[in-house]
């Protein structure tokens, strides 16, 4: 199933490259032609990869797995918070802390630090402290909410990245190659797609052109997370189902007889035999 089109790609202006004394050679297969002195993207390869890379996060998060979305570009900011925050997904968009993921244990100490910051706020603790050091601790807060509360809930490195512009980008890159964690890029004509996994040719300085690229793989990571839903609903249901036929399959426990107590079908024949003697009695007597 396709995800976008041609002429949806075209009327958000996802096929305007660089001027094309900036290329790259190496996005030499993606360029369609050059006009006006611009390089002009091959837009029915941008909607085949945009098709392969959606198929891919649809995997990953039908998986249980987290992607980190990464895009610090002005224009780009707001469109991946809002995107990120609907699928519940991860994302930086202020400066990337370098060393966030080759150095994860630090960064999520850092955000324990903001957790504390925010207990001592509703333990009452903040009431004992002078005006000076209640200041210095609110603008710490801040600090920290600014550059890392969009992944307070990353607990664990991320399985894939996102990266819109993965020249501006290119430390996140360096960082996810070397931990082998796979990239998803919006690569334009002046950036190298070597390091990426999956190459999304497209316009990555326009707003337009990377909301209808989110979209897309936005919507494939949505039904990766429904099929997940449905699935450990269909295990939980097959369990309980499982666990009902065992209990029925087992034999049901009967009542043994008591040493001291006399069988149940045995009872009747010592009947018989108490009242056997008193019959031949009867004659004896007369």
């Amino acid at each position: 199933m396709a995800r976008t089109n041609f002429d949806q790609l075209l009327q958000a202006g996802c096929h305007f490259g660089h001027l094309t004394r900036k290329w790259n050679p190496a996005m030499a297969p993606y360029i369609y032609t050059e006009r006006n002195g611009i390089h002009i993207i091959d837009l029915h390869k941008t909607a085949a990869e945009i098709d392969k890379a959606a198929e891919a996060l649809k995997q990953i998060a039908k998986s249980g797995k987290k992607i980190l979305f990464v895009a610090t570009k002005k224009q780009t900011k707001e469109v991946i918070a809002e995107k990120a925050t609907s699928i519940n997904m991860p994302y930086v968009i202020e400066r990337w802390p370098g060393g966030m993921l080759t150095n994860f244990p630090t960064i999520r100490k850092a955000v324990k630090k903001m957790a504390n910051i925010d207990k001592l706020m509703t333990d009452g603790t903040f009431g004992n402290l002078s005006k000076r050091e209640l200041l210095q601790i609110t603008r710490q807060r801040a600090k920290l909410e600014k550059n890392l509360g969009s992944i307070a809930d990353l607990t664990r490195l991320p399985s894939a990245l996102f990266v819109v512009d993965v020249m501006k980008e290119n430390i996140a890159v360096r960082e996810a190659n070397r931990l082998g964690i796979p990239v998803f890029g919006i690569v334009d004509t002046n950036s190298d797609p070597k390091n990426i996994d999956f190459v999304i040719p497209a316009n990555d300085d326009a707003k337009d052109s990377v909301e209808v690229i989110l979209n897309a793989c936005c919507e494939a990571i949505v039904e990766g997370l429904e099929e997940r839903k449905a699935e450990k609903a269909d295990e939980k249901a097959a369990d309980a189902q499982a666990e009902a036929e065992a209990e029925e399959a087992k034999p049901k426990r009967t009542r043994r007889p008591r040493k001291d107590e006399a069988p149940a079908e045995e009872a009747p024949a010592a009947v018989a035999e108490e009242a056997a003697p008193a019959e031949e009695e009867a004659p004896a007597a007369e």
